[in-house]
Formats: C-alpha cells, structure tokens, sequence
C-alpha cells in the first residue's frame, strides 16, 4: 500500500484481519473512502459488515507504515488509542475504540472507532438553526467535559509529553525567532508573558487542542470530543484559555467561549463537575499564551508561504498572524482609548 492510493481490496483485508483478532470474525470493511484532513495521519470512514449483515459505522485512524510523526503529541496511535479508552472511562464523549492494527498490519499502525454524526464545522455550530438549543448550554457543557478531562488519571497511560509553563514560552519564543518576523506586538506579549504566566498550577491531562472545530456536536450538545493527538499532561487552564481565543469564535466575537457563549458560563459547568478553582488572572494570561501561540503558528505558515510552499490555505491562514497582533492588543491593553474612538 502507499500513503496516497492504498490498494483498497488489500487495505479491507487488512481492517478485516484487524477486527476478526478483536473478536468480530468474518466482518468485512465495506464503502472504505478516506476523509479530509490529517497531514500526518490518515482517517478513513468504512462500514464494519458482520456475518449476519448487522453494519457498524466506523473510522479507522491510522499512520501509514512509510511515515513517521511529524509533531510533536501523544507518541503513537496505540498510545492515543489508549487514552480514548481512559478518557471514556472518566466520562468523557469520545468515539468508542473497536480495535487496533496489530503489529505489522500492512495498512500501518492506527485504530478503528466509531463514526458518530453530528457537526464539526465551526462556523456552521454557530449557525445552524437545527443547532439553536444545542448553543444555549454549549458553553456550560464544554466547562463539564473539561473538567473530566482534567480527572483522568495519567499516572498509567504511555506516550503521553510532558511540559511546564516556563518551558512552553520558551518554546514558543525560539520559533517566533526562527521565523525572521518582526513582530512588537508579539515582542510585547512575550515580555508580558514572562511576568505574568502562572508557574505553579496542577499537573492533569490536557486535550491540548479543545476548541470550536474539534467537537462533533448534535442537537443534544457535545456528542464527542475529537482530535486528541496533542494530548499531554500540563496546566488545565491552558486547555480553558485555548476555548477562548478569538479564532475559534468564527466571526461571534462577543461570545467568548467558542463563540457561542461566556465565560462564566464555562467556568459554571467546570466546577458543577468537579474542576479546580480557577484564577481569573491565570485564565486570563493563559487566554494571553493561547492566542501568542496561534500568531506564531500562523507566522510559521507564512515563512513557508514566502519561501516557495504556496497555497491558498497557507495564505490565508499566514496572514491571520496580523489579526492575532490586534487581538493581543485588546487583550493586553483593554482599557486603551483608541479602542472607543470614532
């Protein structure tokens, strides 16, 4: 098989080999047919056909054996694999792990799950009037999902990175560095940044990328929590900070979670299920950190763009790194004049 093109008959024996050791013998993969997205790693939608015709939807997430992981997250597909299970387990919606590639699968390494319906497209969430109920709770309901996130216990799942604030902004400051971008305003938050990061917080497992677009929603609210490949054990806070930056308001900006509500309505559901108290102040910088670390990703694409790597995602996504400097400014200066002048 190649990345690209797998040769489908072999790659549906090869999830059929997959599921018979899992238990579901004589089950073929049927309507196999690869969705958008994943640079890294490859998702495929197929119907999982059982002897007696029952059919189960489902969506095979998997890592081609000719690639390796190109970010930096949770290690392995296994190792993801395994934090579904413990994130369900503590009562987080996420797609029901099936089974696993085995070792040495010539469709690579990865894991089916359930395909679930629902919506994914931001903007469409905020939008959608078959979606209007499911809006009023949304943020609530994304502080209850959260907070069991933050519970799950990490003491015996693999694979997981593991890094602390200071280390983070560092990070973060040597890639703005390596873009060659003159930036004050990302000069200035990352002195503000400096001084006022908290430090100390609680180590939990944190999603890493929770936000309006990595959720399946349905009438019902929060069907499943996807997109875990940045996983990591850090500061909560910064899994509550990322929800808020205004990217991922998409085009709502007076709602500040997700575009489709407040704050404390957020903070309201995260305690009703047992999250830590959270400083304001700490929300805040972590809201202040987020959107830093957006600009600087945004940056990075445009370095590529200029230096030859031209698409029309890549350059709308570059030239987002402007809109962060703005929103930076009202973050870091809220009270400043020019923000009410005529």
């Amino acid at each position: 098989m190649t990345q690209g093109a797998p040769d489908i008959p072999a790659f549906a024996h090869a999830i059929g080999e997959a599921a018979a050791l899992a238990g579901c013998t004589g089950a073929r993969a049927e309507n196999i047919k690869r969705l958008s997205g994943g640079a890294s790693k490859e998702s495929w939608a197929f119907d999982l056909v059982a002897p007696d015709g029952a059919v189960t939807p489902m969506v095979l997430r998997r890592q081609p054996a000719e690639m390796r992981f190109s970010f930096t997250g949770v290690e392995s597909l296994a190792a993801e694999a395994a934090l579904l299970r413990a994130a369900a387990a503590g009562g987080v919606p996420v797609p029901q792990v099936f089974f696993e590639l085995p070792e040495g699968s010539s469709a690579g390494e990865g894991y089916a799950m359930a395909r679930i319906a629902g919506e994914t497209v931001g903007s469409r969430i905020l939008k959608s009037p078959e979606l209007a109920e499911a809006r009023k709770g949304l943020a609530y309901q994304c502080g209850e999902v959260l907070a069991r996130i933050h519970a799950v216990p990490v003491d015996d799942l693999n694979g997981l990175p593991s890094s602390m604030p200071d280390a983070e902004l560092a990070a973060l400051e040597a890639r703005h560095r390596a873009t060659g971008q003159d930036r004050p305003v990302f000069d200035f938050a990352f002195r503000w940044l400096a001084e006022n990061l908290p430090q100390q917080a609680p180590r939990t497992l944190v999603h890493g990328d929770f936000r309006n677009g990595n959720l399946m929603i349905g009438a019902d609210g929060i069907r499943a929590v996807l997109d875990w490949e940045l996983a990591h054990v850090g500061s909560p806070v910064s899994d509550l900070g990322w929800l808020c930056v205004t990217s991922w308001r998409f085009q709502c900006p007076e709602n500040p979670v997700g575009g489709f509500g407040s704050r404390e309505d957020l903070l309201s559901g995260y305690y009703a299920a047992g999250g830590a108290p959270v400083d304001l102040a700490h929300l805040h910088a972590w809201e202040v950190f987020q959107t830093l670390f957006w600009g600087v990703m945004c940056a990075e694409v445009g370095t590529t763009f200029m230096g030859g790597v031209r698409s029309v995602e890549g350059g709308m996504i570059a030239r987002r790194a402007s809109e962060t400097e703005f929103d930076l400014l009202r973050l870091l200066l809220p009270d400043h004049e020019a923000w009410n002048a005529g």
